[in-house]
């Protein structure tokens, strides 16, 4: 499966919220909801600089990404299995800024006060090595 496929776009395009997964210093998860957008190409995600998961990617980028939706005996989802590459400032990163604005507003501006992303933010994008769905067909 790739993210691009049509079946997974549609079914993230209705997720406000993943499950992402980073690896502690010990070996083991730490996993955390997010806000998201995605693409064919990549799942981006902000964060407040500093946090344990921001220390945890910038240590060992593997991370895993996952949305589910449903209840018994209809349970769908996703899995995205990749890396985290952190955005310094760029046209690129003020786009997704734009697009998390859009997706997330007006929740997005009362939580930074405007719509500038704060200094004490970082974004990045997951691209995937890996991915899985279930339950989409």
């Amino acid at each position: 499966m790739r993210l691009a496929d049509p079946q997974i776009q549609a079914f993230l395009a209705t997720k406000d919220v993943v499950v992402l997964a980073t690896v502690r210093p010990d070996g083991g998860p730490l996993a955390m909801p997010m806000w998201f957008v995605h693409d064919a190409e990549a799942v981006t995600m902000l964060s407040v600089n500093g946090l344990a998961k921001i220390a945890n990617m910038q240590r060992d980028p593997r991370v895993c990404v996952v949305a589910e939706a449903g209840t018994r005996g209809d349970v769908r989802g996703v899995t995205v299995v990749g890396r985290a590459a952190f955005l310094a400032d760029s046209p690129e990163r003020r786009a997704l800024v734009e697009r998390f604005h859009a997706k997330y507003d007006p929740h997005l501006v009362r939580l930074w006060n405007g719509r500038a992303m704060p200094a004490n933010r970082v974004m990045f994008r997951i691209t995937p090595d890996r991915v899985g769905a279930w339950g989409l067909g």
